[in-house]
């Protein structure tokens, strides 16, 4: 009976080493993961104040009359923050949006004949960039526009597969 007794106390000390080392291992991942996601929010801020803030605004905050169209048939560029629409969309069609230009992300969907203002600014940023640039902009949202956004994505996501 001892010899087993001793046995436990050898399997209780390890699975409780084996606790201790995966909390200590999911704390050191979650910091790496928080200092990442803010150096990559940090890098978008400066991105965005360089090639997206000279229409969609310094603090977000779109043109104004962003839903009333112009002669030309395009729509003002619309705020980024909560008020706009922008947390109502995939990250792919972010992404796309961005990269490519309104117009042709939206050609992609089928949506045509849709005069959009937004340039394309694949030969400006690279993905990474421009990925840098939605990450600024969704860490200014409150939490239930994120969480929003992510199920959006997240279904767009399961749907395309």
């Amino acid at each position: 009976m001892k010899l087993n007794l001793r046995y436990a106390k050898y399997i209780a000390l390890a699975v409780t080493a084996s606790i201790i080392l995966s909390a200590v291992g999911l704390l050191i991942f979650a910091s790496y993961e928080t200092k990442k996601h803010l150096a990559q929010t940090t890098a978008g801020s400066k991105l965005y104040s360089q090639n997206c803030a000279s229409c969609h605004g310094v603090n977000l905050e779109g043109q104004p009359n962003w839903r009333e169209r112009k002669s030309d048939g395009s729509l003002p560029a619309p705020p980024h923050n909560e008020d706009g629409h922008t947390w109502h969309h995939s990250d792919q069609l972010l992404f796309d949006y961005t990269k490519l230009g309104g117009s042709a992300a939206l050609a992609l969907s089928g949506v045509t004949g849709f005069n959009s203002g937004m340039p394309a600014f694949a030969e400006v940023l690279s993905d990474s960039e421009i990925i840098s640039v939605l990450e600024f902009i969704k860490s200014t949202w409150p939490e239930r526009a994120k969480i929003s956004q992510q199920e959006r994505s997240k279904a767009e996501e399961e749907a395309s597969k």
